[in-house]
């Protein structure tokens, strides 16, 4: 079976698994909610490997750079929504995420004829363009295990579900020859694939404490399923109201699904502004 293999470095906007900073404190009346929008604009790095129908003489797979690129000429339709209930020290957090965004500049790096490797000048593209549709929700459930003036420390554990669909065009300036004879790439063609990853994670969270209103949230887990490791890291700083807080963190989320799955060593990385509402 053709393989090709989409090696992406993206500037986009695309929002994963949001880390809502919820008020850590619980009140004896009962439970407390918070809701929180936010704007997450990463940069992405990594690899798309594709499945193509078998193609006797054609390569056997194919690397494609994509990026860096402007989110606000790319962006379709971007939704970020996280919301948090707790009960004394226990917790139930969820977060979706839908993304679309399309006319990502790419080139094809790479092609690769039955293990043999031939790099591809990037003069020799003239147009490669790379669509990525998808959807992210989690879903955990914790505890808090430290409670201190100077900050807190929640534990949870729970999965994260990644429904993605990617598709790329491209267009060099001729075909690529292969080591045999017979064998070649195509200058042009389209593929797309999609993939549904279901990983358990575990983590903690919390806050530390800086004055009376200032703190720094911090995040991290870690999990496996659909995919060999996913691991998600965030710190920042939050400012706190009466009606809850703004926040402003730096979030880095990744997946890797092994050496022939659609996502290799996919990396997001970037700024994220949010706004909770506490009630």
């Amino acid at each position: 079976m053709t393989k090709f293999v989409l090696a992406a470095t993206l500037a986009g906007s695309l929002c994963m698994t949001s880390l809502p900073a919820a008020a850590q404190a619980a009140t004896s009346g009962g439970p407390t909610y918070s809701i929180t929008p936010y704007l997450w604009l990463p940069n992405v790095n990594g690899k798309l490997k594709y499945d193509l129908p078998s193609n006797p003489g054609g390569s056997s797979s194919s690397d494609v750079d994509v990026g860096p690129n402007s989110y606000l000429s790319n962006l379709t339709m971007l939704v970020m929504l996280a919301g948090e209930i707790r009960y004394e020290d226990w917790l139930l957090a969820s977060d979706l995420v839908n993304l679309d965004f399309s006319s990502e500049k790419s080139h094809v790096s790479a092609a690769e004829f039955g293990g043999r490797r031939i790099s591809i000048d990037t003069s020799s593209n003239v147009q490669t363009q790379t669509k990525l549709r998808g959807t992210v929700w989690s879903l955990v459930g914790g505890r808090t295990v430290v409670k201190k003036e100077l900050g807190t420390l929640d534990a949870f554990g729970g999965f994260r579900y990644g429904g993605i669909k990617a598709s790329s065009d491209w267009q060099l300036s001729a075909a690529i020859n292969g080591p045999r004879t017979g064998e070649s790439f195509a200058a042009s063609g389209n593929v797309s694939e999609s993939v549904t990853l279901w990983d358990a994670i575990v983590g903690v969270k919390g806050r530390l404490k800086l004055a009376e209103r200032w703190s720094i949230p911090y995040y991290v887990d870690a999990g496996t399923g659909s995919s060999n490791l996913t691991w998600q890291a965030m710190l920042g700083v939050a400012y706190g109201f009466k009606w809850g807080e703004l926040g402003l963190t730096y979030r880095h989320l990744s997946y890797d699904q092994g050496e022939d799955k659609l996502l290799q060593n996919f990396r997001f990385s970037g700024p994220a502004l949010s706004g909770t509402f506490r009630f």
